[in-house]
């Protein structure tokens, strides 16, 4: 019995709207393709680019002691991100589900290694990040109006929670909308970083580059040490972080076997580059003393060399960090929208609006824990702790990858790459998350204990089959209450890859606006 059998209502209705029954005879409503490549380029290089390589892209430097080093790690986590960015294409158009990671884990380990995958992200990663995103944001809009001084925490989190709302409601209105938003907020932070990129170019022509110049790039500043080469090594793959986001919307791009890994080739070797000389770039203006010392990199650098233009850059990393909190809610509404799909999550968040086409419970969900987890004042200490774990799953689900090719070695593959690239991304993620449990035994396994909170979660949630009737009729009536207030059913079955190859049924748990039929819903197997 499959994840979704044993999570579907106990009762079953008829159809109650016409929506409800157009979707019973075969032509109801489902998530739209309507991310091209240039909006699925847009997603993955909005979301690796936030805040981080212009406010503080110094943890790499400080940890790996030079500039020169620096700059190699700059590379080399380019590069290992790129390999495992392969490897999540093959996934992609081999399992062509929406979900990324938490839909491989799940097809290939099974629903309990799948669904620790989506507790973690749906208790602390996603509404922690967007959360963080978001007070990034209201800080560098309300800095000018407090030149001397701190902007006051509840104005922050105010602003916060409004930039969250608006772009929820943009989310919800409109798929098309929202990658409107993201394209443009995308090409905005490249615009900004290209101007950094030119000034650092402008600055080496007028002979700017003593620390770039070999016998002083590899000066340390500090000795150098492994441990914290490691950890630099760890700060650059940390700064890759959203490089898999479009793996979560699949079922929403056009020609995915065309325009997934075609994305995912423009996107990371772009983003490396626009790392490695904006650094670059820094490093032409300030010395590495001065870089470390400063709060705001990008903001001292404009300082320095733009003089009344030096605004341009506290506006670049608003828009940015906005661009960026749109990016990360609209795709990681698509992992619990996944997740409910598959019976992990309440079935009301795999519903869709009857007339626009989104995915609006999943939304409101995803909105309303990042503004939960504003309210609190430990998410920094909660990244910390859960960010271990994120890294963890890259590597269960690159390591899956080898194990499908044994599992079913004939599946339809559109993309094949070499098992040398999962081998060397596994290597390199095996000596990082090492060193990680090595130098932060406790972080790492406070991180594990909040992670294993979901095994008994989900052994009561979705395993057990037989739950009191009354459990069942409570459910029912939550969700229709909720499909009457968004106005959404379950979206049609669909056509998940363009060569008309049958995708994955809606999860079971059906509602009395659903199809009552009651039986079971199995997936198709990847």
């Amino acid at each position: 019995m499959t994840d979704g059998a044993r999570q579907r209502s106990s009762s079953s209705g008829s159809a109650k709207d016409a929506a409800a029954a157009e979707q019973e005879s075969g032509g109801g409503v489902a998530l739209k393709k309507e991310i091209g490549l240039v909006s699925a380029c847009g997603i993955i290089v909005g979301n690796i680019i936030g805040s981080g390589i212009f406010v503080s892209p110094k943890g790499v430097l400080e940890n790996a002691s030079s500039v020169g080093l620096a700059l190699i790690v700059w590379i080399v986590t380019g590069i290992i991100t790129a390999i495992g960015a392969l490897c999540y294409a093959e996934l992609g158009v081999t399992i062509p589900k929406s979900g990324g990671d938490y839909s491989y884990v799940k097809d290939i380990f099974g629903g309990l290694a799948g669904f620790l995958r989506l507790w973690i992200a749906v208790l602390v990663i996603y509404p922690t990040n967007q959360a963080v995103i978001a007070l990034t944001f209201s800080n560098y809009v309300l800095q000018p109006l407090f030149p001397t001084c701190f902007p006051p925490e509840t104005g922050l989190r105010v602003l916060a929670a409004i930039c969250l709302l608006l772009l929820t409601w943009v989310n919800c209105s409109s798929v098309r909308w929202a990658t409107r938003v993201q394209d443009i907020f995308t090409a905005g932070k490249l615009l900004a970083l290209a101007l950094i990129i030119i000034m650092g170019i402008v600055q080496i022509c007028k002979g700017e580059y003593y620390w770039l110049e070999p016998a002083n790039a590899f000066e340390p500043f500090q000795d150098y040490d492994v441990g914290l080469i490691a950890l630099a090594f760890l700060q650059g793959s940390f700064a890759y972080g959203g490089w898999n986001f479009l793996n979560y919307v699949t079922e929403e791009l056009v020609d995915p076997y065309v325009n997934l890994p075609r994305a995912i080739f423009i996107s990371i070797p772009l983003v490396t580059f626009v790392y490695v000389f904006a650094n670059i770039a820094y490093v032409t203006a300030m010395s590495p003393q001065e870089l470390l010392a400063s709060n705001a990199v990008a903001v001292t650098f404009g300082e320095k060399l733009l003089g009344v233009m030096a605004w341009i850059m506290p506006i670049s990393v608003a828009l940015s960090t906005f661009g960026g909190v749109n990016g990360s809610l609209f795709t990681s509404s698509r992992l619990f929208f996944a997740g409910a799909r598959e019976g992990h999550l309440p079935s009301l968040l795999a519903m869709i609006h009857v007339n626009r086409c989104t995915p609006i419970p999943a939304l409101l969900f995803t909105c309303l824990s990042t503004l939960l987890m504003l309210c609190t004042s430990d998410m920094y200490t909660l990244i910390n702790y859960v960010g271990f774990i994120n890294y963890l799953f890259y590597g269960v689900t690159v390591a899956g990858q080898i194990v499908l090719r044994y599992k079913q070695p004939n599946i339809h593959r559109p993309i094949k790459i070499s098992l040398i690239w999962p081998v060397i991304y596994l290597l390199f993620w095996a000596f990082l998350l090492i060193f990680s449990l090595y130098s932060e035994p406790i972080v790492c396994g406070i991180g594990l204990a909040i992670m294993l909170t979901g095994v008994p979660v989900y052994f009561l949630g979705v395993y057990w089959d037989n739950k009191p009737r009354c459990v069942g009729a409570f459910v029912n009536k939550m969700t229709f209450l909720g499909q009457k207030l968004c106005v959404v059913v379950y979206p049609a079955e669909s056509k998940s890859i363009d060569s008309g190859e049958e995708g994955e049924e809606m999860k079971e748990a059906r509602s009395p606006l659903s199809k009552g039929d009651g039986g079971d819903h199995k997936s198709e197997d990847c």
